[in-house]
């Protein structure tokens, strides 16, 4: 999917939010979550060819391909949190929206220690 698409696409699912949401409020936040995930879900070639070609920088550096995974984990993670707490702050639950962005960095935080750990050996054992 293009930029100009997910733009558009996003514009018209705003105009009918801003309609929907005067009329049936309980609705609005469903159509905001549908078209989130209509346009993630045409976002997942562009990642594809994102990994992809991590993979291969991975390979021709000759890292762990383990790590890369992870950060890759993490990334991945980090959007994720991003995307379900600004869903809840589009729905007024602030509150919930603040606790799932504590969860996302501490989970980012446990994911990174395998690789925090490694820098840390490799590190000692150059000294």
């Amino acid at each position: 999917m293009s930029f100009f698409a997910v733009m558009g696409f996003g514009l018209i699912a705003t105009v009918l939010l801003i309609v929907v949401r005067k009329e049936r409020p309980e609705l609005a936040v469903l159509l905001s979550l549908a078209a989130s995930v209509l346009i993630l879900g045409g976002l997942l070639k562009n990642v594809s060819q994102i990994l992809t070609v991590f993979e291969t920088l991975a390979s021709k550096a000759q890292i762990n391909s383990g790590y890369l995974k992870m950060v890759v984990k993490i990334v991945g993670l980090a959007y994720l949190a991003g995307f379900g707490a600004q869903i809840c702050k589009d729905a007024g639950e602030h509150s919930i929206a603040t606790k799932i962005e504590l969860a996302g960095k501490i989970f980012i935080l446990s994911l990174g220690l395998p690789i925090m750990l490694g820098l840390l050996e490799m590190i000692i054992r150059n000294l």
